[in-house]
């Protein structure tokens, strides 16, 4: 009876563990939104700090290496702490920081002043992710790919838009309207409030997966995790690396080649960006269904044709290879984060956070050494040399099936 009882309990955990929130999930994407959504207003001003303060290419990759830094040293220590001791408030701490990032950067007028700003967003952004991530998993009910597509969905949408309405807002009304945006801030603390009251409340759904995955574990010897993990974050460099030269200098590059306006040039940036957020939620429910493996291999060297057509293609068909390349390689993302989660189960936030680090990272390092490239030589001779770095994805067959593994 002592036995039939203790089982009671974790009967209802497993099989609330089990059932998928999509309140949550969906609270959780619209908070990615909003936070992504504040994050993009940074490279989106890039051409008017530019003119502005006169900076060069290297200054301007200065200013995304600082941001991209903050938001991804931090990141693997905050899940390192969380996943021993989760903080559901968390989330509404880290977009607190990103209101006062926001403030200062309304007010910057000097290099040092933009950095320490984008410093802030930054740390707001590695407090966000891995226990955003985290709780993600824990609403998912299972369906880990299709939780973490939805969750990334929001934060791609966000970082499309941010181009936008700097077009709208900040490129015609000056930089100081950027403290507008504080309201969006606010907004997010109060959604963060509501989904650290449901954490603090349903921390038991973590622990039955916990208990569940060790098996897979064990199947994988430790020097196929390193090597496999190893492989993974070498595709997160190749991704980042491109997704810098897109991100950071799409809009320079548009009026270097074409000679556009910087309004026009936003306007592509957002097709690009808005095509990355449409793709982004492919991933993680095809890979639930075909398995992770392979939606890497199409995500990342599928790019490859696409990205080596773009620097010899006009302005109308750099448009349409920019919307398959956003399609294409914004699907790997949350494939590679579930599948690196699976091979070191019980370890999601210290995984989150050393991804989404990694990734911002990456974005920042490829930005501030693309920025210097760029003067030494040309823009469109970055766009030549970033061509190649989708071929990384061959690496992706030195990967194991986990599914296959799950299966034995």
């Amino acid at each position: 009876m002592a036995t039939l009882t203790q089982q009671a309990p974790q009967n209802v955990a497993q099989q609330a563990a089990q059932q998928t929130v999509f309140s949550i999930l969906i609270a959780l994407s619209f908070t990615h939104f909003l936070n992504d959504t504040l994050q993009s207003l940074i490279p989106a001003m890039y051409p008017l700090v530019r003119e502005s303060l006169n900076l060069n290419f290297t200054q301007v990759g200065l200013i995304t290496l600082t941001f991209q830094m903050s938001a991804s040293i931090l990141q693997p220590l905050v899940g390192m702490y969380t996943d021993k001791r989760p903080q559901p408030f968390s989330l509404a701490i880290g977009m607190a920081f990103t209101l006062i990032g926001l403030v200062s950067l309304s007010f910057a007028h000097s290099l040092p002043m933009v950095l320490v700003s984008v410093a802030l967003i930054g740390i707001g952004s590695s407090v966000f992710h891995p226990e955003a991530s985290r709780m993600a998993r824990m609403a998912s009910g299972g369906k880990h790919g299709m939780a973490q597509s939805l969750f990334q969905l929001g934060g791609n949408a966000g970082s499309s838009l941010g181009p936008l309405l700097a077009a709208m807002i900040i490129v015609p009304l000056g930089q100081f309207h950027i403290i507008w945006f504080s309201l969006v801030a606010l907004l997010a603390i109060g959604v963060m409030i509501y989904l650290g009251k449901w954490y603090k409340v349903n921390t038991h759904r973590a622990k039955p997966k916990a208990m569940k995955l060790p098996g897979q574990q064990q199947q994988l010897p430790s020097t196929t995790v390193v090597i496999s993990l190893s492989i993974l974050l070498i595709l997160i460099f190749s991704k980042y690396f491109y997704m810098a030269s897109m991100t950071s200098y799409y809009t320079f590059y548009l009026m270097d080649r074409f000679g556009i306006s910087v309004q026009s040039s936003q306007v592509y940036l957002f097709i690009f960006l808005f095509s990355v957020a449409a793709g982004t939620f492919i991933g993680g429910p095809v890979g639930d269904r075909i398995g992770r493996k392979y939606v890497i291999w199409i995500s990342i060297l599928g790019v490859a044709p696409f990205s080596l057509l773009l620097p010899h293609a006009n302005l109308f068909w750099t448009a349409v290879l920019s919307v398959f390349i956003g399609v294409i390689l914004s699907s790997a993302f949350s494939a590679i984060l579930v599948y690196a989660q699976e091979l070191l189960p019980g370890k999601e936030g210290m995984i989150a956070g050393l991804f989404f680090g990694l990734a911002f990272g990456m974005g920042g390092i490829g930005s501030a050494l693309l920025g210097k490239l760029a003067d030494a030589t040309s823009i469109q001779y970055v766009y030549q040399i970033c061509a190649y770095l989708p071929l990384i994805g061959l690496l992706t067959g030195f990967l194991p099936n986990l599914e296959k593994q799950q299966h034995k």
